[in-house]
């Protein structure tokens, strides 16, 4: 923190001198990643120091910052600026760029690229929102089967400079169809002699370009890439897709899943720059669905009015709060689960008998421990009378029940979401602590009916 009060005093001074020479040497000099904090920290200067900085190192910075900043900073520069900028951003980020804003001004905005800056822009935009091919490059390096590794490097000395990534090489046939990838440095360690086909190892890795990026940011999680291929249905290879746009992509992921946990819908923007009306009408929703649900346990005390008595009203918290608990811990851990790739749809019943067990075992803990609650609260104040140990096991078995029950609605409903295409991180710890409160409730006063049959009437 330090430190980056140190840069904005420096800055602060270079601009008030006016020097820009100084100010244009100052900022080069500078980690990218430094900009971005002092157009954070100096927004009324972010364009300035986009005009300011050479072309490459303003690209750099502006592809780092969110989306608020990237909006705000582009409406101030320079027509000129705005052109080299948008000509020379990576196809990937410019098209996440574009993805963000209205279609009008993509329209304004596309027209100032050059023409085959321009197709490649309009065939990214082409593919679904939130597919792999909108997080794709097309700039890549590919090679042939035949050729030998003195030509490769030759290939890569003319050609790699334009290339998002040399770390793989992409080895394509005739058609342009993908048969491989070679890794830089096995070409590297080969005898120049070598032919690539003497490097393939068929275990080639690919996306698809329609898949939701989800998918691709598990198999980039699952086999260790810093760049994987992209293909069409009939394996014609089309571009690239590099780390660091998946972590962005798992990023954004993460960020939604622990809203929707949170029992809120999903931010558009960063939570500083989301407005009050914005942010009321994202939590509002979720907000009345859930009050709605706890209405219901009027109806629940209503039917058991009759039985209710001032000791199972005072113990019903402890009922609806250890089943909620364990429903929302199920479902917590389910949820990261699948985002992590770990189970999915076909795992429903190995995770609903180990959510069985496992449920049934916490049940049967917090059902002793409250029997021994019960038992040592009428050994020294006498609070429940002969039939104390009546309403120790009518809350003993009632907690079973409930956590029982907690578990497996928890761990069942992200999987009956993700089975009818919602997101399962939807089935947030609220909404399953409602679901559970209620129908913990009917659970609670059915064993104490049942056990408590004589003392209640």
């Amino acid at each position: 923190m330090e430190e980056i009060d140190m840069l904005v005093a420096q800055v602060e001074q270079l601009i008030e001198r006016g020097d820009q020479v100084e100010l244009a040497d100052y900022l080069n000099e500078l980690n990218i990643s430094d900009v971005e904090e002092l157009i954070d920290e100096l927004p009324e200067h972010g364009p300035l120091f986009l005009e300011t900085l050479s072309l490459r190192r303003a690209v750099n910075v502006f592809r780092i910052l969110d989306f608020p900043t990237q909006e705000r900073v582009f409406k101030r520069l320079s027509a000129s600026k705005i052109r080299e900028l948008l000509n020379e951003m990576p196809p990937d980020d410019r098209t996440s760029f574009f993805s963000e804003l209205t279609g009008d001004v993509v329209k304004r905005l596309i027209i100032l690229l050059t023409p085959e800056e321009r197709r490649e822009a309009l065939s990214l935009l082409g593919y679904p929102e939130d597919s792999v091919g909108r997080l794709m490059t097309p700039d890549y390096i590919t090679v042939k089967e035949h050729w030998t590794m003195t030509r490769v490097l030759d290939h890569i000395r003319r050609y790699g400079s334009a290339s998002e990534t040399i770390d793989v090489l992409y080895v394509i046939d005739a058609d342009g169809k993908l048969i491989d990838d070679v890794r830089i440095k096995d070409i590297l360690l080969a005898e120049p002699e070598k032919r690539i086909e003497d490097l393939i190892d068929n275990r080639l890795i690919s996306l698809r370009a329609n898949d939701p990026q989800e998918e691709a940011v598990t198999i980039f999680r699952m086999n260790n890439r810093v760049a994987l291929p992209v293909v069409d249905d009939q394996d014609i290879m089309l571009g690239i897709v590099t780390i660091d746009d998946i972590l962005w992509v798992a990023n954004e992921e993460y960020t939604e899943d622990m809203q929707r946990i949170g029992g809120t819908e999903a931010l558009d923007e960063p939570y500083l720059d989301v407005s009050i009306f914005h942010l009321v009408k994202k939590r509002a929703g979720w907000l009345m669905v859930l009050f709605l649900g706890q209405l219901l346990t009027f109806n629940v005390l209503k039917h058991y009015e009759s039985q209710l008595s001032t000791i199972l009203v005072l113990l019903m918290p402890v009922i609806m709060s250890s089943g909620g608990n364990s429903g929302s811990q199920a479902s917590t851990l389910i949820i990261q689960a699948m985002a992590m790739g770990e189970v999915t749809l076909r795992d429903w019943w190995m995770v609903m008998r180990r959510e069985i067990l496992s449920g049934l075992l916490l049940g049967i803990i917090l059902g002793a421990l409250g029997f021994f609650r019960i038992a040592f609260e009428e050994a020294f104040l006498s609070a429940y009378g002969e039939v104390w140990y009546l309403y120790g096991f009518a809350i003993a078995a009632s907690l079973v029940g409930v956590v029982l029950w907690g578990s497996l609605v928890g761990s069942m409903l992200p999987f009956i979401l993700r089975r009818f295409g919602a997101d399962p991180a939807s089935s947030s710890a609220p909404f399953v602590a409602t679901i559970v409160d209620v129908t913990g409730l009917v659970i609670y006063f059915s064993f104490a009916t049942l056990i408590l049959r004589d003392v209640l009437f």
